[in-house]
């Protein structure tokens, strides 16, 4: 509907859309800020004491994302202190892991701790901002804001973030800057630990992705790498595996990976661009209780800072530099857009 024919219909806009401000009243998640998001059949929860990461997506009341057994929380004592942030590590549609480093807890020859997945995902905003309004045709939904990984005489980084959605489109769009405010050039790890669940995800969902390599993490891995593509039932006790792929791009370096429901219709897209995030890991648990598939677009590897450092190739940024990195989510639904998903993975594959 173009503005002038939707206004006829509705009083408030709100009917369809907004970006409503809320706290949360009880649990590990009491006293914590954020914004519900509705875009007509799309709506997320922008965590705002938590990096503003999007901890909720559902489409047409069906739930999208993964919700890890601590349940939705809020900032915890423990968040950063080495591998107990697997207390704290709620899943949600993604969290950011960053900037100091990725994945597993590391020591360095110094020293100096480095929690799992880093400190930036329980990091709160500052000039938090959410908006709702016309521009042009277009009804715009956006919530922003920027957070600080700094330390006394140590590192000063700064995220600037964005996230908008139109109404009408069933599309997320994260825009990132990261800015080195400090005086030296700084390790900066960036990675989108993206979480799909039940009831969207089950058995026989499966993965589209244009890779043209799939590494196993480690042994455990390995026994079932040929199973990568879809997920199997629950199964008790099932350990965690970890693929590493090596996707294909096109000319500008945009990629895409998806998960499909068939039978619903239903698929979640995610798109990148390879030369911002050049690593791409698939997270696999069949576990009962702990059923997820993660798809993870990164700067650095799943081995963390203490494998990029051995090797003389962590990714840096200099003083006073900056970084843009731009992600989209998508749901799509019908027959012909999973086609539509499965040509294009063709066309980057040929």
């Amino acid at each position: 509907m173009k503005k002038e024919e939707l206004l006829r219909h509705v009083g408030s806009m709100q009917q369809v859309a907004y970006a409503r401000r809320l706290t949360f009243g009880e649990g590990r998640s009491r006293g914590m800020e954020a914004v519900e998001v509705k875009n007509g059949s799309l709506r997320y929860t922008v965590m705002a004491d938590k990096c503003l990461d999007i901890c909720e997506l559902s489409y047409k009341g069906l739930t999208i994302n993964f919700l890890s057994k601590p349940g939705l929380n809020g900032r915890n004592p423990f968040d950063t202190h080495g591998a107990e942030a697997q207390r704290s590590i709620m899943g949600g549609l993604f969290f950011t892991c960053g900037l100091e480093n990725i994945c597993a807890p590391y020591t360095g020859a110094d020293g100096k701790e480095y929690p799992m997945h880093g400190r930036l995902r329980t990091t709160p905003a500052e000039h938090l901002c959410a908006d709702a309004g016309w521009q042009g045709e277009d009804y715009v939904l956006s919530v922003s804001g920027e957070m600080r990984e700094a330390e006394l005489f140590g590192e000063n980084l700064l995220l600037r973030r964005s996230i908008t959605s139109r109404y009408g489109e069933s599309e997320i769009r994260l825009v990132d800057e990261v800015v080195n405010e400090g005086f030296r050039e700084e390790p900066m790890m960036l990675m989108y630990h993206c979480n799909m669940g039940f009831p969207f995800l089950r058995e026989g969902v499966r993965l589209i992705l244009p890779t043209e390599k799939v590494t196993p993490r480690e042994e455990v891995s390995a026994g079932h790498q040929e199973g990568w593509a879809v997920m199997d039932a629950p199964r008790d006790n099932e350990p965690e595996y970890v693929f590493l792929h090596q996707l294909r791009a096109g000319e500008n370096g945009e990629t895409f990976a998806a998960v499909v429901d068939d039978e619903r219709g239903i698929a979640f897209e995610l798109c990148f661009n390879r030369g911002q995030l050049p690593y791409f890991m698939e997270w696999k648990s069949t576990a009962s209780g702990d059923y997820v598939i993660g798809l993870e677009p990164s700067n650095s590897a799943v081995y963390g800072r203490g494998y990029h450092e051995e090797r003389g190739d962590l990714h840096r940024l200099p003083a006073q530099g900056c970084e843009r990195v731009e992600l989209i989510f998508r749901v799509h639904e019908g027959a012909e857009a999973i086609r539509g998903l499965e040509q294009r993975c063709r066309e980057l594959m040929s």
